[in-house]
Formats: C-alpha cells, sequence, structure tokens
C-alpha cells in the first residue's frame, strides 16, 4: 500500500485565515451569562476588543436586543514607504434576549468595564391578570 505525502497546506491557509480574520467581531464575541440576584436578572456579556460607543442595548416589544461594531484597518510599507498591504474591515453582531412587554427602558441598567457588558433586569413578572371567575346561574 503506497501512503500520499504529507501537506502542511491547511496550517498554511489556517494562518492567513487567523491573520486576516483575528479581530473581527463574532457571535463568539457576545458570550453571556445570565444570573438571577436579588430579584435581577444579570446579564455578563463577553465584548473584547469593543470600546463603550461603540456598543448599543435597545428594548422593543419585549426584546432586549444588544449590539456591537467595529471598524478597523491596518497598512503596512516597505523600507522605502511604499505600500504593499492594506486592510479595511467594518462589521457588526448584536444579540437578542427576550424580556417581556412589562419591562420598561427605566427599569434596564448597563455598565462596561474591561471588555465585560453587565446589564441588569428586573426579574418581577407582571402583574398577574385576575383569573375570570364565573358566576353560577340558578
Amino acid at each position: 500500500m503506497k501512503l500520499l505525502p504529507s501537506f502542511r497546506t491547511l496550517d498554511v491557509f489556517d494562518d492567513l485565515f487567523n491573520d486576516v480574520f483575528m479581530d473581527r467581531p463574532s457571535v463568539d464575541m457576545l458570550k453571556t451569562d445570565i444570573r438571577e440576584k436579588d430579584g435581577r436578572y444579570i446579564l455578563e456579556m463577553e465584548v473584547p476588543g469593543i470600546k463603550k460607543e461603540d456598543l448599543s442595548i435597545a428594548l422593543k416589544n419585549g426584546y432586549l436586543q444588544v449590539s456591537a461594531k467595529r471598524e478597523s484597518s491596518s497598512e503596512e510599507k516597505d523600507d522605502q514607504g511604499h505600500l504593499i498591504r492594506q486592510e479595511r474591515y467594518s462589521g457588526s453582531c448584536s444579540r437578542q434576549f427576550y424580556v417581556g412587554d412589562h419591562i420598561k427602558e427605566d427599569d434596564i441598567k448597563a455598565s462596561f468595564q474591561n471588555g465585560e457588558l453587565l446589564i441588569s433586569i428586573p426579574s418581577k413578572k407582571p402583574d398577574e391578570v385576575e383569573e375570570r371567575k364565573y358566576i353560577p346561574i340558578e
């Protein structure tokens, strides 16, 4: 049986891919842990490399949407100052969480520090709708 030679071309392409796409936002960037503490839900979201001004939080129809965007560019020149590579990138990602129609914007608190976005939402339930009571007919 003859064995085919081993090629390392995949490693070369992986390195090229990682070099080009390394700093791009993705869904992986918005990994979220959700905890309940003191009557509130706490969402801890990882947003490494994103600035506070590039984050947005919106509430619409009972859905909380968190969005992040990033724009970057890089440039390489040779010894004579001639451009040999220039890349530009613009991208965004977002996540939605259903929080219910009873939650209002004023109920939600958010803070951002060291690549982590913390969002606090009350875990209160909407006012209970009284069950329909039937009146017996005599």
